[in-house]
């Protein structure tokens, strides 16, 4: 029994260094490379420095501000895209199949368009202020979420379906049992995709008229030349998008788990 537990807590640490000793040699070359002049220190400094700069940022109060905004930006327009992307797209995907077939093309069109080309158009009708970068962060999360979910209702058995349906199950309990586990795998994969996306388009929400945010910061940072400052914005949105990612993967497995578990019984 002993070896047993010795054999699996060795496979697990040989798991996390496998998986983590790309990141751990990329880090401490970029911690060695500026201060042994590999690159210059002016315009990529050394971890160290970037971290001293974090500290001081807050220490002062001024980090937690920035990064407070720019959450709550993100999840606003991230929360608003689920609220209308879920309902949609088990609407279209389930009950509107053949009205999701006319309308698929148009859709689709729309997903395709560079939200940054969106820019403009978002300026002249919503203006400079919070509503305009909060429908960004909604425009680029909604395509994949409402893709996601159309796909993974479309994709649940036919089968399945029918045969609730003969037991005599009422379509609340068809929609909670059937219906939400079998497309809950693709709805995930529309949920991470739309969170990615978020903080990737935050930056540049957040250069257009704004006073605070970590997209302010990257772009205060580069116009008065403060690159230490810069990579603790770069590193800070890099860390809330692999957190947030987490989170989500989490209350996935913890989704997908009830789904097995339902099949079992």
């Amino acid at each position: 029994m002993g070896y047993t537990k010795k054999r699996k807590l060795s496979e697990a640490v040989f798991y996390y260094y496998r998986k983590s000793i790309a990141v751990v040699v990329f880090l401490v070359l970029w911690e060695i490379g500026p201060r042994l002049g590999l690159v210059d220190r002016t315009f990529i400094p050394s971890l160290s420095d970037i971290f001293s700069n974090m500290w001081q940022l807050l220490s002062a109060g001024k980090l937690l501000i920035h990064v407070g905004v720019s959450l709550r930006r993100a999840a606003l327009g991230f929360s608003v895209a689920i609220l209308i992307a879920l309902p949609l797209g088990f609407l279209l995907g389930g009950w509107f199949k053949r009205f999701q077939e006319y309308l698929n093309p148009l859709l689709t069109l729309l997903a395709k368009i560079n939200p940054f080309s969106m820019f403009p158009i978002f300026i002249l009708l919503f203006g400079i202020g919070e509503l305009t970068k909060v429908i960004i962060i909604l425009w680029v999360c909604i395509w994949p979420v409402l893709f996601g979910t159309i796909n993974g209702v479309k994709s649940i058995d036919p089968l399945l379906v029918k045969a609730a349906l003969a037991m005599g199950t009422s379509k609340l309990a068809l929609f909670w049992k059937v219906v939400l586990p079998g497309a809950a795998p693709n709805i995930f994969a529309g949920l991470k995709q739309g969170a990615g996306t978020s903080f990737f388009m935050l930056i540049a929400a957040e250069m257009i008229g704004a006073t605070a945010g970590l997209g302010w910061m990257v772009l205060n940072s580069q116009v008065n030349f403060q690159i230490p400052r810069l990579f603790v914005a770069v590193v800070i949105i890099a860390v809330m998008g692999l957190l947030i990612n987490y989170l989500i993967e989490s209350l996935e497995r913890k989704v997908l788990n009830w789904k097995e578990e339902s099949v079992m019984n």
